[in-house]
């Protein structure tokens, strides 16, 4: 995400630009953060520890705390240094578990996130909360938008933490590669899930950054709405893979159904996505094979 968000803010030529990397900077600790945010006029906050429903199941402390404390530390030192405006990533995950499809912001607080994310999206409420906070008493200009289930070129495909689509490519292509004949996947196929491209995603909080200036918060999704099943045949077509598929359904499913109402998107600030789904699907796939093992 952060290398698009980059190449187009770099398009519009910025006096200057700085990507702080976790190497350099360890945004949990807030002189790290201090120093990032000097001179800044504009800060995009995308910095994550996230993953996939076992990566989550298996760190809720950590994912809850560095997730919390990054994005609180970020905030406040970006208002006491006079960054102009700050834009925050949020996550579908702040929804709770139930919520009418497609997911309205204004349903954000009925009810208690899906428990194996819950830490994780929490934290990135409490964000939200803390943003809006801001603006009410210091005039900060922070706001915080929501993405689905991102996917792309480039996306981490390490099978402790990557998300599902990335999981599901590295499986199939690993097993076409070795011969195998089956895939064991997650679950029942059941639930149903929203994907937005990278570039789709990049370009919406670019165009936020520009141009929104409200508390509340902005979903960012493709409008669309997919089983996992129908996800994991259309890999399995794509990717060449010619064994049977799996399932493990003593493995857990995650949040029933996903999919967004985008139309604040659209009035706001004039976003919709652009890429098809398989487009973007065999782009990423095509990505991968010519990445080799990652």
């Amino acid at each position: 995400m952060g290398k698009h968000v980059v190449e187009m803010i770099m398009k519009k030529h910025p006096k200057k630009v700085l990507v702080p990397r976790s190497r350099e900077y360890d945004l949990r600790n807030q002189k790290d953060c201090e120093k990032v945010v000097q001179g800044m006029d504009l800060v995009i906050h995308l910095a994550v520890n996230g993953g996939g429903i076992g990566y989550n199941r298996e760190n809720p402390g950590t994912l809850c705390y560095d997730n919390l404390v990054m994005g609180a530390h970020i905030i406040e030192e970006a208002r006491r240094a006079g960054v102009q405006k700050f834009v925050g990533l949020g996550t579908i995950c702040q929804y709770p578990k139930y919520t009418p499809v497609p997911f309205k912001e204004e349903d954000l607080w009925n009810g208690y996130p899906e428990e194996t994310n819950a830490p994780y999206g929490l934290a990135k409420k409490m964000l939200l909360v803390l943003a809006q906070s801001y603006r009410k008493q210091y005039g900060f200009d922070a706001i915080h938008l929501m993405p689905v289930n991102l996917y792309g070129p480039g996306d981490n495909f390490d099978p402790k933490q990557s998300h599902v689509i990335p999981a599901l490519i590295k499986k199939f292509v690993d097993a076409k590669k070795r011969g195998d004949e089956f895939v064991i996947v997650w679950g029942t196929g059941k639930p149903t899930r929203e994907f937005l491209y990278v570039e789709d995603a990049a370009r919406a909080i670019v165009l936020a950054a520009e141009k929104y200036n409200k508390p509340a918060p902005v979903n960012l999704g493709a409008s669309f709405e997919m089983s996992i099943k129908d996800l994991v045949n259309l890999i399995k077509k794509l990717t060449g893979f010619k064994g049977e598929i799996v399932w493990d359904k003593t493995k857990p499913d995650g949040q029933p159904r996903r999919k967004l109402d985008t139309s604040k998107a659209k009035k706001e600030f004039d976003f919709e996505s652009k890429v098809s789904f398989e487009e973007g699907l065999k782009k990423t796939i095509d990505w991968y094979f010519h990445a080799g093992d990652l």
